[in-house]
């Protein structure tokens, strides 16, 4: 068994030397021709960001906040694995695994995770590999099916022989499969489930229309990204890696799109929190690595079947499609369902009040 060994986020002086110096020396595109995101991230709105990103952002000081968790590293089937573990004082806190997806990071937990561990829970957040602090895989085959399987190592070298998991995005798919392998994780808990319409519906709800809508919506408008990363993950990472200015929009659009945010991410995220998410790709050059994960799974890195352990739903409105319950209920063993009043893709990020309320209120039926 590999040794689980301290780590602190400590980014050298010359990577944030470089990043001013990009930044200073980016070549703009011109503005786009319309007065909204339709075309992507606006000009003046990207060079806003970025000049503050230059001049007004203070990574040191967010780079300790990050630091108040306890986090490292262990090695799992040849992987450098990066997470935080936040113990919970109460004698009788339950292990809880939370995953991050595309384009987020353990970033998106920082408000979630000091409620959970005062509610009782042992909170185990990793960096999926290609993230952030977790190792680059030198070769194929990390696909979700397989994450799972380390994270359910993880948890047994942390001594947790009993678990929930949680999550959204992709960490929905990882937390889903771990769903199906059972054993140690006893219950999962999701924000982004895997449903289907049935394939007899002829007089769909309002409920269903409006899922239809966003189904047809993403189709035609929304899956460029996911094209791209799913096909071409290393063409893209040439200009991602090298351009702080481009990897900056490649993950604000998102931002913007699939959060509950009224038109702007500022109104739900600050610049700090934006950009605290953009740095953990940047300072660890991991757009490339970070979108193998599509091409992983593009390529049968993911495996289907029901889950078979109680399973927890937090439906939030703006998630990128919103599921209606039935076309989830083939998937998952539903024994709890919320309805949520606000919130979008990134909804830790968004609503922690919410996310940690719900996720505490169904993994208490299961301690």
């Amino acid at each position: 068994m590999s040794a689980v060994t301290p780590f602190r986020i400590a980014v050298p002086d010359a990577v944030l030397a470089d990043l001013t110096a990009r930044l200073a020396n980016t070549r703009w595109p011109e503005a786009e021709c319309v007065d909204d995101w339709s075309q992507g991230i606006p000009l003046a709105y990207t060079r806003e960001l970025a000049g503050y990103w230059a001049r007004g952002y203070d990574w040191r000081a967010r780079e300790a906040a990050l630091n108040r968790f306890d986090q490292f590293t262990t090695e799992i089937d040849g992987l450098d694995i990066h997470f935080i573990h936040q113990r919970s004082p109460r004698p009788d806190a339950f292990p809880l695994l939370i995953t991050h997806g595309w384009p987020g990071s353990v970033v998106e937990f920082q408000k979630v995770i000091e409620p959970l561990t005062q509610a009782g829970f042992h909170v185990v957040c990793p960096s999926l590999p290609g993230y952030g602090f977790s190792g680059k895989p030198a070769s194929t085959g990390w696909g979700t099916s397989r994450i799972a399987l380390a994270w359910d190592e993880l948890m047994a070298r942390l001594g947790y022989d009993r678990y929930g998991a949680q999550g959204g995005d992709w960490g929905a798919v990882v937390t889903t499969q771990l769903g199906r392998n059972a054993g140690r994780c006893v219950a999962i808990h999701v924000n982004m489930p895997i449903g289907r319409p049935p394939k007899d519906l002829a007089d769909p709800s309002e409920e269903e229309q409006h899922a239809l809508a966003a189904m047809a919506q993403r189709k035609k408008w929304g899956i460029g990204y996911s094209t791209q990363q799913s096909t071409r993950p290393q063409t893209l990472g040439y200009g991602l890696v090298d351009s702080p200015v481009g990897q900056l929009a490649w993950i604000v659009e998102k931002f913007w799109e699939w959060s509950d945010c009224d038109g702007h991410p500022e109104n739900v995220f600050t610049r700090d929190e934006l950009l605290d998410n953009v740095m953990l790709y940047w300072v660890t050059a991991s757009a490339a690595s970070s979108a193998r994960l599509y091409w992983e799974n593009a390529h049968g890195g993911r495996d289907t079947g029901p889950v078979t352990v109680p399973t927890g739903v937090a439906s939030f409105p703006k998630e990128i499609i919103p599921m209606p319950r039935h076309w989830c209920e083939d998937s998952y063993r539903i024994t709890h369902w919320t309805t949520m009043p606000r919130g979008g893709h990134f909804a830790a990020f968004e609503q922690p009040e919410l996310f940690a309320g719900d996720v505490a209120a169904f993994f208490d039926t299961v301690r």
